[in-house]
This record gives C-alpha cells, structure tokens and sequence, in this order.
C-alpha cells in the first residue's frame, strides 16, 4: 500500500498500464488529477483548445500506436464536447479512454446546480462507449483503470469511461496500485476450425472479405500467409484498407458497393456474389453479404454478436483474427486447401477494368487521388477528412502499408481530421503524416493549430478549398432543385497558418501537390497547404451507395 491522492493513484495507474501522453484541458474539477500529470515525467500531457479534439486526438493516437488513447476532460459541457470523438472511436472500435470530471461526490444527482452538473452523466455517452465507472474513493482508482483497459483489449476494443469527482482527485489514501490485467487470446476450439478447413477446401469459389479487426488485431502478416498459402483472393472493406497491400496480386482492393446499373464496382460485387465461401476476418459486414445463403461463410471475428448475425449458413470462429488464422493455417494444408490454382491474373484484370472506367469517365477526384498516392511516401499516414475527395480515397485510394490509412468509419463527422492527425503524429513523430480535409472540415478545429505549434507536432495538413460545404452544395443543386446556404467565408489559410506562426503555402492549382507536399514534409514545423478546387461531380461510389438508394434523401415529387 502507498499513501496517494486519488490523482496520483489515476496518473500511477496509467503509467503502469503503458499510457505515455494524456490529452486533455484542464478545469476546476481536474487539479488534483492535473497536479499529479505536472509531477509524473513519464506521462506527456497535451492541452488542447476545445475538448472536441482531445478524444479526436486519442483516438489518433491509439490507431497509430495500438496503444490507449487518453483523453481528460471537465464534466458537463466539457464532456459533451468530448462526444463526437468518442462517436468516431466507437465507429472504429479504437481503443480511446475518457476520464471525466464530476461534481462533489456528495452532491451528485442532487441538482443543486452545481458547476458543470449535468444529471446522470454517463448516460450522455453510453450510446458510444463500451463500458462506464464512477469512482468515489482514491483506493476504488487502481481498479478502475485496470478494468477499464482490460475492456478496451477484450472483445471489440471500444472506448471507455471513468468518472472521477474533484474531492477524491485531491483525498488521500491508502491505495494498492494494479499490475495489467494479464489477457489470453480467444481462439476457436479445435473443432469448428477442423469444420472451416474442410469447407475451405472443398471450396470452388471462395473469397477473403478482411475487416478493421485484422489490423486490430496486429493480423496483416497473417492475413496474407492465409491468402497466399490457399490462393484465395482479398477484398478490404474501408475499415480493413491496408491489411493486405493493395499491390499483392491477390488484393482486389476495397471497391464494393451495393449493386448498380452499369457500375465498374460491380464487378467485385459479382466477385462476390458469385463466390461459393467467403471467409470474413474481423469484419461486420456492414454492406451486407452479396454471396448471401448460397454461400458458406465462415466468420472470424473477436465480436460474438457478429458472428451469426448475417446469415444461417455460417461456420462462426470466435477468436483473435491473428491467432485463429495461424491455428488455421496448418489444418488446411492437412485438408488439402493449398492446391488452388493462382486467380492473380483475374484479380489483376478486374483491377484494370475499375481504373479504366475511373479514367475514362474523367471524374477528376481519380487523376489528383492518383497524383497524391504518388508523391505521399507508402509508409506514411494519410488522415481522410469527410470531403469529395474522402469519398473517393474509401474506395480508390492505394494503401500498402497496415494502420496508415484513417478515416471516420460510419460515423462520417466533419471536423475529425485534423485534431484526429495531430493524435497520429504525437504517436508517430518519426513518419510522415498527412491530413487531407476540406474547408469546411477544418475550420471545425483549425485553433488545434495553436496545439501543433505548442508542442511541436509537425503535421502537413492539405486543405482543399471551395468556399463551401461542397457535398452538401452538389447535393442539394443536383436532387433539390438548387442549394442553399452552403457557401463559406473563409480566411486567408496561409495567412492563417503564418498568424500561429506555422508554414503556409499556396498551390495555384491541385496539380501543385506534387510539387508542395514533398516540400510540407520537409519543413520542420505544422505546414498547411491551401490548394483551391472547384465543386466536383458527385463520385458513382457515393452516387449509387446513399444518394438514389435512400427515400429521404431525394424529393418526392408533385
């Protein structure tokens, strides 16, 4: 036992967890935990200037590092703010930790109106977060934290919460500091993987359909020896871009959408469909399975509520997508599974045929996608703000590096690429990191350039300029008869960059990029790239996906 404050409990505790940074904003509720954070050289805080980037920034984090990502932040409105980050962690299953402030202990749920009360505050983010505590003593902190990471690294690694009130930051008591919870990996019993092996084998047809869960699960080598040791092709969803190199000729890629007349996509949606197994890893299906009933699907996923979810006809393997794959790997070569002849020159042929149509259709999202992809190094991190451009990057964008492609999953939020970047850079100061967002987006939290500055977070951020909510604009002038109220007034952005004392440089057109983010990642400091574009057309992946298939989104009309 150690005669702590319930500061110096948390702060010890995270230490011993492997935490190292901890981004947060300070508040009245939080000085003895921040007390603790100034005294603790291990752990680097962070302050950010609007609570929305600091779970932004954790979960950056966390994706770039597979470490957890911190965030501290006040109760109330603080945490409020907070909630649009955990939203984009929970939609990525990123392993993003909040400790958030409460009021006295003893006048919680008294409406006193206390500073920053909110009634039943967990309640404010139990739709986004996988497990939630209130801690009312500093010796109830130790195991609070140790349960709380032992959450996020079981199962589906979600973001959790700890409540601490200001009194028992600042109590002291005698605490019993927690070693990490020691975790075994979930792999399926012998029988059922006998089961898929059999089934792979007999397979004429069959297809990978690898998830976010393979990276999760630190599974791309082992997702490619599976590949390779059956010659059974890949096809990413966008949260598992980059599991298996977009250049390994059995990558198909992740261009699937739902089906649409005379749409080049579809060919993989008939790869699909067609196929008589598909073997998903750590993936939720979240377009559906084409092969449907007709098929075998034989589902790994770490998740037990995914695994017979989608369809009857499923062999569920519940487990760890790297460990299951290599227990799986010497049972099919006894199954025979391996004398597949090579589908490399179909696959290399659909792909062709996708990039033909991409340039003979001259959408020109294609041609400065494919100048970025160039110029970017492979091993860098690329952070897809929700603009014309992220549409397209979801399905086109080439990644043959694991974990280096980032986006919003579902949870689709304007604003989240430039805090969430920063997060990635604090992670990985050593790789390239590049933001690409637009106008909009960044304007959301543009002041986190005060952040970057501050503490040295050399991002290059890309800003492609329209002067308007651009989607939103093409949208309602292509379905609506005319848009409305989409257009931006918006500052000089190299001026801007220079006022915090960071690079701006200015591209006359797109073309430039070659030319600028070579020179962005050299500099020694935050450099932001106003690159001016024109409204663009609606990219067919989006089109055929959201925008025809959904009755509320177009007019009925007279």
């Amino acid at each position: 036992m150690v005669r702590m404050t319930g500061g110096e409990a948390l702060v010890r505790s995270l230490v011993m967890e492997g935490v190292d940074v901890v981004f947060g904003l300070p508040g009245i509720q939080l000085y003895g935990i921040v007390a603790a954070l100034r005294d603790e050289p291990a752990i680097r805080t962070i302050t950010t200037r609007h609570e929305q980037a600091t779970t932004y920034m954790a979960d950056g984090y966390a994706r770039a590092t597979g470490k957890p990502g911190v965030a501290l932040v006040v109760p109330g409105a603080g945490l409020y703010n907070a909630a649009a980050g955990l939203a984009t962690a929970y939609a990525r299953c990123s392993q993003v930790l909040i400790i958030a402030g409460q009021i006295p202990r003893d006048q919680i749920g008294k409406n006193l109106g206390g500073v920053h009360e909110i009634a039943d505050q967990s309640s404010v983010v139990r739709p986004v977060t996988k497990w939630r505590t209130l801690v009312l003593t500093p010796q109830d902190i130790p195991s609070a934290v140790n349960e709380a990471v032992r959450q996020m690294r079981t199962g589906c690694p979600r973001p959790v919460m700890i409540e601490i009130p200001p009194d028992v930051g600042v109590e002291r008591e005698e605490v019993v500091l927690q070693q990490p919870a020691s975790l075994s990996a979930v792999v399926p019993s012998g029988k059922r993987l006998q089961e898929a092996a059999r089934a792979i084998a007999r397979s004429s047809l069959p297809l990978i359909y690898a998830g976010g869960g393979v990276a999760r699960a630190d599974a791309e080598g082992a997702l490619v020896k599976l590949a390779e040791a059956t010659n059974i092709p890949v096809i990413t969803s966008c949260g598992g871009k980059g599991t298996i190199p977009d250049s390994h000729p059995l990558s198909y890629g992740s261009c699937v959408s739902p089906r649409g007349e005379r749409h080049e996509m579809n060919q993989l949606y008939e790869v699909m469909q067609s196929a008589d197994l598909v073997i998903g890893v750590g993936t939720r299906f979240s377009l559906g399975n084409p092969a449907g009933e007709s098929s075998t699907l034989i589902n790994i996923n770490i998740d037990e509520r995914e695994l017979t979810r989608l369809q009857s006809n499923t062999i569920p393997l519940h487990g760890d997508a790297r460990v299951t794959i290599e227990a799986l790997l010497p049972l099919l070569d006894e199954a025979g599974a391996g004398d597949r002849p090579s589908p490399a020159e179909a696959v290399t042929a659909a792909r062709r045929l996708i990039a033909h149509y991409d340039i003979q259709d001259r959408e020109p999202q294609y041609p400065i996608l494919q100048l970025i992809r160039d110029i970017i190094p492979d091993d860098a991190f690329v952070v897809w703000g929700i603009t014309q451009f992220g549409y397209y990057a979801r399905t086109h964008f080439q990644v043959n590096q694991p974990k280096t492609y980032i986006d919003s999953g579902y949870s689709f939020n304007l604003g989240y690429a430039f805090p969430t970047a920063l997060g990635v850079k604090v992670g990985q100061p050593d790789r390239p990191v590049v933001c690409i967002i637009g106008d909009g987006g960044f304007m959301f939290n543009s002041s986190e350039l005060s952040t970057a500055m501050k503490y040295g977070i050399n991002l290059t951020t890309v800003v492609f300029r329209n002067d308007s909510f651009g989607n939103v604009a093409r949208d309602l002038d292509e379905f609506f008869d005319g848009t409305y109220e989409t257009d931006l007034h918006n500052p000089d952005f190299v001026g801007f960059a220079e006022s915090f004392g960071a690079v701006g440089l200015r591209a006359e057109d797109p073309s430039d990029l070659s030319r600028l983010i070579p020179l962005a990642l050299e500099h020694p400091a935050p450099v932001i790239i106003d690159v001016p574009v024109k409204n663009m057309p609606l990219p067919r992946a989006k089109a055929l996906q959201h925008i025809p298939s959904l009755a509320w989104s177009v007019p009925e009309r007279a």
